[in-house]
Order: structure tokens, then C-alpha cells, then sequence
């Protein structure tokens, strides 16, 4: 069955997501099929190591959400108990084997107001009780409510419809959503109880009185007042002056769920996101016979819509961002060499994974002649975007070289000053870069860089230890030369800190002593064969566990 087809008829969902320091937010549950684990491209991504790439997903099934286990290591549980697959109901936890991680709670948009139809239409309702009729007029107007919630995509519509529900409940005449913004309450929907929209200049009652009742935080604000008494006149003649019979204030929440079916309001001032104001200058408001409950309601149901749609907006800028990081991933990794030699007396194999979308490291291997070769491997302080613009940069700047080593130490230290100027030292980077020539002469300026090992077919190795600074982190410094012999056989291994910092799922790292096990293990074989075996042996210790720096690693042989 299609998915898409499947949904359709599903009432609108949410996930609570509770991280480890016990902080809340609610992300919408979309796209279906809903995927959740630590790989990227995960519509919810859990930051732990512990849960897998891919640990569950939620589907549509038989008119139902289903949550289904993706073959995890350490399992889904819902409600304490490990599952398989299992149908969703409101209020059930969601939890990945592991202790102090992410939590998810189930949620159906709209379940508390539908809780609320079910008592106001129960078999307990007589329809020749007094009053009928504003029962059923009460009635009609949350049923259209409900439906509103059900069918709109629109968030004006939705929250035009909370406003003229709750005048219909209370029996006031004008009603004003109101929200928070910088610049003090905004109003976001201003309608008569006739339907009329109303301007927002009628709203006369000073803003800074509704902000005072919001700072308050009484979950409902109510205040009656009777024109002819002379004692009510004379407080302070703002009522008064507006012949206004009664005020009611209900703030705008942001929502806690608790681990049963109680939705309840958060008691910090600073959750408040907005109000709804409602006055009349004929009559008192009615706030009897279950109304205030309502009222409470109808608020936290609007407080879910503002919320729900400050997510999905945050959703779609985030799924933007992951575009065009993607994008310049794709960009970033066609700049590295699409081949390497392999034949004659150099050959080379190198490769760079990024530990996020986009990296700061970048490696290069290029002939200058035919009797010399140029290579470098940089890594820039920091991550994300900067950084990988500035790999993209230190790429370009040194892409061209000449087989002498005066133009080799001059090329770096300009690269150095430019970086400065521009940077004033916040950005730089670590980088080794060389010139080997046919006879086997090797010169080379390492900035900071990890030594790179030098390799004999027989074992031995040589650390090339850092000659200079890094580049661009001081103004002035200059970037000697240094020069090593290389044999027949002899290979260079020369890579980034991401190498000897990865890390396993206790925190060990994997450090520079097993790397230069795994080397002399391998020293009698091809550089390809070397840089498998680094490959290999960092994955298997890591573990797959989430590494937080861009793993590099080239293989230089001579081979005359």
C-alpha cells in the first residue's frame, strides 16, 4: 500500500522529544514513513553514538501509526517494553535500550478537545435539560473547531476558528489573539462575534495592562464589572471610560505532557508565547457549567497550533540548511582528485571523510613534471561551513607549484600572510606540503601538521616533525624547508589529527601508537594496501561511533 494513500486519513501527530539534560520540544510527525537513528539523513536524528545508523521508524498502518524496530542493537522499547512493531496511542513512550538518552512521546494533535466532545455528547446528556440550547450551540461551534483542526493547513484559519469558538462559549462579543514578539503583543487574529473582522486599533484596552495579567501567569484572568456602581468607577477610569462589562485573559502556553493522558501548562513566565482577550459591553461572560475547562482547553489547543507551526518552520529551514550542505558536499568532494597515480615511480592512494556534511580537511596530489611531484594535505581549524570554505581556498591557492624549494616555502608563507590579514588569526590551518623529485629527494614544509611517518620496506619508521607555525595563526613568521632521502620501496603515510583522535564508544582514542602499529605491520606492501589498512582499523575501533573531526590519510611510494 502506498504510504502517501495510507496517511491520508490520519489524524495530525506529534513527537515530544525529551533530550538527556531533560529539555522538551515538539517536532511534528512528517514526512511518512518517519525514520528515526543516528544517521543524518534521519528525520530524527539521536545524537548518541549508542543508538544505530537506523534504529526505528514510524509507518501508517490500518488507519493507525505503527512504530517498528529497524533491526537496532540495543532495541525500541514503548512503555518499558521492548517491541518489534507496535501501533501508536496517545501518551506512549518511546525509548532506544539505552539509559540517559532520548525519550519520545506520542502525541495526538487535537486528543484533549476530542476527549472534551466525548463528555459534552455522552449518552448522560439529556436534550430536555435546561439549556439546551446553548449547549448545543457551544457544541456546534467546537465540532466545527474540531474540524478545522482536522482539515486546515492553514494556521490563520485554525486560530481564526479558536477565536470565534471561544466567543461562542463565553458569550462575549469581541475577541484578539495576541502574540509575543520583539517589538511587545502583536495581534494576530481580531474578530467580532458576528463574524466581522475587526482592526486591530479596536482593541482599546492598553497592551501593557494585557502584558502585566500575562507576567501574572494566573492560567485564567477574568474580571466583571457593573457600570452603575460608583466604586467601579473610579478605578483608575480605564474600564469605565470603555463601558466594558467584562475582560477574560487566557494565556498561550507552551505544553508539557506527562507521561499519562494529562496535558497541563508549564508554569515559567517565560513559556508564555501570546493571550487570548476577550471582553463584552453588554453582558458578563458566561464561565459556568464547565466553561472555564473549555476555555483552558481551547487555549492549550491553540498554544499546540502556534507551537506546531513554529517547529515545522524550523523544519523546513533545517531541511533547507541539510540541502544545500548536501550540495556543498557534493561540490567539496569533486574537488579532491578523481584519480591518482599508479603507475611509474610514484604511485598514491588518499582519501578525506568529513565528519559532518562539509569538512575542513582537503588533500592534493599533482605532477609538476614529469620528474617531480607535488602533495598536500591541510587541515583548518574549527568546523563546519567556514572551515570548508577556507579548505576550498587554501585548495586553490596551492594547486599550482614549481619543482624548486624556494618557490615552495614562499608559496606558503604569502598563503600564511593572506590568511592572517583576513582573519587575524581566529581561522588557520595545519598543513604539510612537498615536492618529491625522481632521484627521490623530498622537500617539505610541515605547518603544525601530524608528523607524517616515513616508511621503510623493512619496517623502519621516521616521524618528519613540524618545521613551522601554522599557517595564517601569526603575522611574520616564515616556513623553512626540510629535506629527507628516500629508498626504493620507501612510502610517506601522511595524515590528519582525525585519524589519531578518533574515537571508540568508551572515549579511548585511537592515537598514534596504533597507527604506527598497523603501518609497520603493513610497511612491505603497496600504499594502497597501507591506506586500507588505516582505513580498516579506525572503523573497527571506532565502532561506528560518531566521530568529531574529518578523517584524512595519504600514501605516498617511491618507486624508481
Amino acid at each position: 500500500m502506498n504510504p502517501a494513500l495510507n496517511s491520508a486519513s490520519l489524524e495530525p501527530a506529534s513527537l515530544i522529544v525529551i533530550d538527556p539534560n531533560g529539555q522538551r520540544s515538539r517536532l511534528p510527525l512528517v514526512p511518512l514513513p518517519f525514520r528515526i537513528g543516528r544517521q543524518a539523513d534521519n528525520d530524527f536524528v539521536i545524537r548518541d553514538s549508542r543508538a544505530s545508523r537506523v534504529h526505528a521508524r514510524i509507518t501508517p498502518e490500518n488507519g493507525q501509526y505503527t512504530i517498528e524496530d529497524a533491526g537496532s542493537r540495543h532495541g525500541t522499547f514503548v512503555n518499558g517494553k521492548r517491541i518489534r512493531k507496535q501501533a501508536l496511542h496517545n501518551a506512549d513512550k518511546i525509548e532506544f535500550g539505552v539509559e540517559d538518552s532520548y525519550q519520545l512521546v506520542f502525541a495526538l494533535d487535537g486528543a484533549e478537545l476530542k476527549r472534551l466532545i466525548e463528555q459534552l455528547t455522552g449518552p448522560e446528556k439529556e436534550v430536555s435539560a435546561p439549556g439546551v440550547g446553548a449547549h448545543l450551540h457551544k457544541l456546534r461551534a467546537i465540532l466545527d473547531l474540531a474540524r478545522t483542526l482536522q482539515n486546515s493547513l492553514s494556521i490563520d484559519d485554525v486560530l481564526g476558528a479558536v477565536v470565534d469558538t471561544v466567543l461562542a462559549i463565553t458569550g462575549s462579543e469581541r475577541g484578539f489573539l495576541l502574540l509575543r514578539s520583539e517589538h511587545g503583543l502583536e495581534t494576530k487574529v481580531a474578530r467580532h462575534r458576528d463574524g466581522r473582522h475587526l482592526r486591530e486599533s479596536d482593541l482599546r484596552v492598553p497592551r501593557e495592562v494585557i502584558r502585566r495579567a500575562l507576567e501574572r501567569r494566573r492560567d485564567l484572568l477574568s474580571m466583571n464589572f457593573d457600570p452603575s456602581s460608583s466604586d467601579e468607577l473610579r478605578r483608575g477610569g480605564t474600564i469605565a471610560d470603555l463601558e466594558l462589562c467584562s475582560v477574560i485573559c487566557v494565556p498561550l502556553v507552551r505544553i508539557h505532557t506527562g507521561a499519562g493522558d494529562a496535558t497541563s501548562l508549564l508554569s515559567t513566565g517565560r513559556e508564555t508565547v501570546g493571550v487570548l482577550y476577550m471582553d463584552s459591553r453588554v453582558a458578563a461572560a458566561d464561565l459556568a457549567g464547565g466553561n472555564r475547562e473549555l476555555l483552558q482547553t481551547l487555549a492549550i489547543e491553540a498554544s499546540t497550533v502556534l507551537e506546531n507551526a513554529r517547529l515545522l518552520e524550523e523544519q523546513r529551514a533545517k531541511q533547507q540548511m541539510d540541502e544545500e550542505l548536501r550540495l556543498a558536499r557534493t561540490i567539496q568532494q569533486s574537488l579532491l582528485p578523481k584519480t591518482l597515480p599508479s603507475e611509474g615511480w610514484l604511485r598514491a592512494s588518499g582519501s578525506s571523510v568529513a565528519s559532518d556534511q562539509v569538512g575542513g580537511d582537503y588533500f592534493e596530489v599533482t605532477e609538476v613534471t614529469p620528474r617531480c611531484w607535488s602533495a598536500v594535505v591541510a587541515d583548518v581549524s574549527g568546523k563546519g561551513v567556514s572551515s570548508a570554505l577556507l579548505a576550498s581556498l587554501l585548495q586553490g591557492a596551492l594547486l599550482t607549484a614549481t619543482d624548486h624549494s624556494e618557490g615552495l616555502s614562499l608559496r606558503v608563507e604569502r598563503l600564511s600572510r593572506f590568511l592572517n590579514g583576513r582573519t587575524g588569526g581566529e581561522k588557520y590551518a595545519t598543513v604539510f606540503h612537498c615536492l618529491l623529485h625522481a632521484d627521490g629527494t623530498l622537500e617539505y614544509v610541515n605547518a603544525a601538521h601530524c608528523p607524517p611517518l616515513l616508511v621503510g620496506a623493512e619496517g623502519r619508521l621516521l616521524a618528519l616533525e613540524a618545521t613551522a607555525m601554522p599557517v595564517g595563526l601569526v603575522e611574520g613568521v616564515s616556513f623553512p624547508v626540510a629535506v629527507q632521502k628516500l629508498a626504493a620501496g620507501d612510502k610517506l603515510v601522511i595524515y590528519s589529527d582525525g585519524v589519531t583522535e578518533s574515537q571508540n564508544s568508551h572515549g579511548e582514542f585511537f592515537g598514534k601508537k596504533r597507527l604506527r602499529e598497523v603501518v609497520a605491520a603493513h610497511a612491505a606492501e603497496r600504499c594502497t594496501a597501507i591506506h586500507d589498512a588505516i582505513q580498516e582499523a579506525v572503523s573497527a575501533f571506532s565502532e561506528s561511533t560518531r566521530q568529531s573531526d574529518d578523517i584524512t590519510v595519504v600514501v605516498l611510494e617511491y618507486r624508481p
